[in-house]
């Protein structure tokens, strides 16, 4: 198997935006396409450099049958194919892997993975059912009702955060320490007019009407993060009865897309924006925790990629989790020893919001360059995942010299 790479700069990611913001009015995979027209081109990026894909969403809308082709035709790739692929908050993870796999295997040269969800105006769908009474079908709403109850473990999201608070004895408190230090972390990320951001996101931010003609907004950032003090958290109660996770240790659904090109080390230095930094992808692992205990799942996953990459958590210098829950970082931070306080720098799911299919995505990405800013470096990413399952990655940063 090749080493895979992905080239400096060949990544990016719009603001994320609280669903039904600015974004709503937007099909996610058209919106996505038009980003990445646009920061191709700002690189300098010919799409006839892809010879594969790898599309992740996770929420239908109109004509997403036709998946990661349809993407790679709107940005003038109209002869690259690929997957389209779902695994609820692990799609991220999942897409680099099949592409670090493509790339390993010799079948690619160089793999576009794009992620993109609009959790905004979710579809309400409605299943036929000739043999239901007088043939009536089932329906669902796509977004709320499946982030509400886990047809296997017949529990919400947040019953199974609350099954691992109550197995570690997390409080409330230790949730909300967590929430004010990572939103202090993010807002390191917006110091001095967004420059953590803007080393991989354009900003300000057009955002385009439904036909992407014209402009009819521009952002300075990502919309709808939720100011955090104390005080305010301080006045939260739990969401459940008797419970410990508040509104307040818990992340937003958000909509936005981010992208990452994935190539050989020859390839990367050609597409890199500085071919004197070498970004090398590790490992992978997966894993499947008990049933309804979902924000556990990090933590097994984050060891077998680690294991896969021969190395140990003592090897990492950065650690970014998809935390739609405080409890999540806790949790990690007790059974693998790393410092909860230093982890996800510069931002994370828990503050800037949930789109699915791109969040990991950004995470990594928001790694990559916290690692070229350190000098190089490891990082680990992990998340966890509906049912009860998360995915993890590694990799590393250091000099192509």
């Amino acid at each position: 198997m090749r080493e895979t790479y992905i080239p400096y700069g060949a990544y990016w990611s719009t603001p994320f935006v609280r669903w039904q913001g600015s974004f709503s009015h937007l099909h996610p995979l058209e919106f996505a396409a038009h980003v990445a027209k646009a920061e191709l081109k700002r690189r300098s990026i010919d799409p006839k450099s892809f010879d594969f894909g790898v599309l992740g969403v996770t929420i239908p809308s109109p004509k997403s049958f036709w998946g990661l082709p349809w993407i790679t035709g709107m940005i003038g790739a109209a002869h690259v194919g690929g997957p389209t692929v779902s695994q609820a908050c692990a799609t991220s993870a999942r897409c680099l892997q099949m592409a670090s796999q493509e790339v390993g295997a010799g079948m690619s040269d160089c793999t576009l993975v794009v992620g993109a969800d609009k959790c905004s105006n979710g579809p309400h769908l409605y299943y036929p059912d000739p043999g239901g009474a007088g043939g009536t079908g089932t329906h669902e709403d796509w977004v709320l009702d499946n982030f509400n109850a886990d047809p296997f473990a017949r529990c919400g999201m947040i019953n199974t955060a609350e099954n691992v608070a109550k197995k570690f004895g997390v409080t409330t408190q230790q949730q909300h320490d967590v929430k004010l230090r990572r939103y202090e972390q993010y807002q390191q990320a917006c110091a001095s007019d967004h420059a953590f951001h803007k080393r991989y996101m354009t900003l300000p931010f057009e955002v385009p009407d439904p036909k992407f003609r014209k402009t009819v907004k521009t952002l300075s950032g990502d919309e709808g993060v939720h100011p955090t003090t104390a005080e305010g958290l301080s006045g939260l109660k739990p969401v459940l009865p008797g419970g410990t996770v508040t509104y307040g240790g818990q992340t937003h659904p958000a909509d936005g897309n981010s992208v990452v090109i994935v190539t050989t080390r020859e390839k990367a230095k050609t597409l890199s924006a500085n071919p004197k930094v070498e970004i090398r992808l590790l490992g992978y692992g997966l894993a499947r925790t008990d049933v309804a205990h979902m924000p556990y799942a990090p933590v097994p996953a984050a060891k077998r990629a680690l294991e896969s990459a021969g190395l140990s958590i003592k090897d990492i210098d950065a650690v970014k989790t998809h935390n739609p829950f405080a409890v999540n970082d806790v949790v990690f931070a007790l059974e693998t020893g790393f410092d909860l306080m230093k982890m996800n720098n510069y931002g994370c799911s828990l503050v800037w919001g949930h789109p699915q299919g791109p969040t990991g995505l950004r995470s990594i990405i928001e790694m990559i360059e916290e690692l070229v800013m350190r000098g190089g470096g490891r990082g680990l990413f992990t998340g966890c995942a509906a049912g009860d399952s998360a995915m993890a990655a590694v990799l590393e940063v250091r000099d192509a010299g």
